[in-house]
Order: C-alpha cells, then sequence, then structure tokens
C-alpha cells in the first residue's frame, strides 16, 4: 500500500474519533477539519507514534523491552491509558484494520492486470459475497472458462504460471511486479519453457488442480494473495505442484509463504521458486516428498 492511501486511512479513522467526540477538535485530524477550526491558531496536528514505540511507563528492565521489541512485529509492550489503549495504539489499530479489510475487499485493477500483460478469467464465483461464503467454489472453473484459457494461453510447456486475488488484492499488486519477472528469468536460465502467465479473479489454492491437466503442464506456479492482519495486508503465497489434478491432497503442495517487503523480499522469492520448480521438475515430485528429498 502507497503512503498516499496510509495517509487517506489515518485522516479518514481520525475524523471518525472527531465525530465520536473521542478525539479533541485541537488535534485538526483533516484538512476539513483544520479549515472548520480557524479560530484555533495555535493547534498542532496528530503525529501517530512509530508501531516500534514501547509505551510501558518506567520498566524495570528497559533493555530487555527493547530487545523484545525489535523481535516481532507484534502489537507488543504499547501501553495503556488506565483501563483502555493509548490514543495512538487505537490509532493505528483503525488504520491497520481499514487496510485488511480493503485487501479483501477490493478488486485487483484491470490497468494492473494490462501493465503486466495477464489476462484475466474467473472461477465460477458470482461475487464476492460468495467467495467469502462458500471457498469450494473458488477452486473451480466454469467450461467457458476453460476454453478462454486454452484461447488465449499457452498448452505443453513445463511451467504455468497463476496469479490469483485470494484474500488480498493488495498483495498481488505489491509484489508482482518483481517476483514474477525474477522467477521467469530464473526458469529461462535454466532452460525451462514456461507459458503466458494469467490471473484468475476468486480463486483458491486448490484451483490449480483445475489449471494444470487443463494446460499439460509439468509444474504450476500460483501466487496468490494470503489473509491480511494487522501487521500487514500485502503478504502474498507461491503454491506449486508437480502435475496437480483432482487426486491432489494438500501435502503435494509446496508453499513459500510471507512474501512482501517486510518478509521474504519478492525479487529474491522468485529466484528462489525457480530453483525449487527446478528440483520438482527433475525429481517430479512436489510437496513432502520433495522436502524429503531436499533435506
Amino acid at each position: 500500500m502507497d503512503n498516499q492511501i496510509e495517509k487517506d486511512i489515518v485522516e479518514s479513522v481520525l475524523a471518525k474519533l472527531l465525530e465520536q467526540g473521542i478525539l479533541n477538535p485541537s488535534a485538526k485530524p483533516t484538512q476539513e477539519a483544520a479549515n472548520q477550526n480557524t479560530m484555533d491558531t495555535d493547534c498542532e496536528p496528530v503525529t501517530l507514534e512509530p508501531m516500534d514505540f514501547i509505551g510501558v511507563e518506567n520498566p524495570h528492565n528497559p533493555e530487555a523491552l527493547k530487545m523484545m521489541r525489535k523481535s516481532t512485529p507484534a502489537r507488543i509492550l504499547m501501553g495503556r491509558a488506565g483501563a483502555r489503549q493509548r490514543t495512538a495504539s487505537l490509532l493505528n489499530f483503525q488504520a491497520d484494520h481499514a487496510a485488511a479489510v480493503d485487501a479483501v475487499f477490493k478488486d485487483v485493477s484491470d490497468a494492473f492486470l494490462a501493465e503486466h500483460n495477464l489476462f484475466k478469467v474467473k472461477t465460477i464465483v458470482k461475487d464476492k459475497d460468495e467467495y467469502l461464503m462458500k471457498p469450494e467454489l473458488g477452486k473451480k472453473l466454469s467450461e467457458e472458462t476453460k476454453r478462454e484459457i486454452l484461447d488465449k494461453g499457452e498448452k505443453g510447456k513445463q511451467v504455468q504460471i497463476i496469479v490469483v486475488d485470494g484474500l488480498s488484492s493488495t498483495s498481488i499488486e505489491a509484489n508482482i511486479a518483481d517476483v514474477m519477472p525474477a522467477l521467469i528469468q530464473g526458469l529461462e536460465t535454466q532452460g525451462i519453457t514456461v507459458a503466458k502467465p494469467f490471473f484468475i479473479q476468486y480463486g483458491r489454492v486448490g484451483v490449480m488442480d483445475d489449471v494444470a491437466p487443463l494446460v499439460a503442464c509439468d509444474v504450476i506456479v500460483e501466487f496468490i494473495g494470503e489473509r491480511p492482519g494487522l501487521i500487514t495486508a500485502d503478504s502474498m503465497s507461491a503454491y506449486m505442484a508437480y502435475r496437480p489434478d483432482h487426486n491432489t491432497v494438500e501435502a503435494e503442495r509446496t508453499v513459500i509463504s510471507n512474501i512482501h517487503r517486510g518478509g521474504t523480499p519478492p525479487a529474491e522469492a522468485g529466484a528462489h521458486l525457480a530453483t525449487v520448480v527446478k528440483k520438482m521438475i527433475d525429481n517430479k515430485v512436489s510437496g513432502v516428498k520433495l522436502a524429503e528429498l531436499m533435506r
């Protein structure tokens, strides 16, 4: 998520707090609120504390708290105001929650798909509500969609890459630009053929089981948005399987998760995925069996 979107979210949260009387109007949470309070020219704008702030007052061992804080991005040591959380903690929480909700309900933009040359198809899911309520439908393609994939895509290549929105459209737009070129370059350097990638809307991990037999590939790589949390809304996973079909079980899939700027950097992940795919093709296995061979 870019800085402007983050700023808009925070300003929206602050405006709501002002409206509810939780925040002092002198804090001027938005430009509009500032314009409405022109009489108070000495007010200071609200500045949110960084998430690594230690809010515990008078700690017995501050150095230990600093070490603990560096060990995790989780919301710990935030302090309190009486029986409640501090205002800065609340504002950060609400902003991150808003980002997580946006990641789930927003769609990957057509402009993004065009920029990365990804043609778009969808599962049998009708809309976002059905997608969230009936996960199994996100694993199935209609006959019409299958024909479209065969018409616009490529058949018989060793690797097929698919991009799936999953539960975070934000993660797709944040990471694909770096991870996919790195993966394709790594595969082509090793002499592995790659089919034209495409995008599947309203998809779940198991949709690869419909795609792989259709395009007759050896390995399918599925980039999919992970369920967003309050630490990050732009984390993506890469699921891979050797010749998956409707008999494939979860133990036969290999996954590299936590691909984002605060986890495994996307370009680094792409290069690593290329080496994993090569081992799948060489050994003709994936998932647990591949992990056992790589020990």
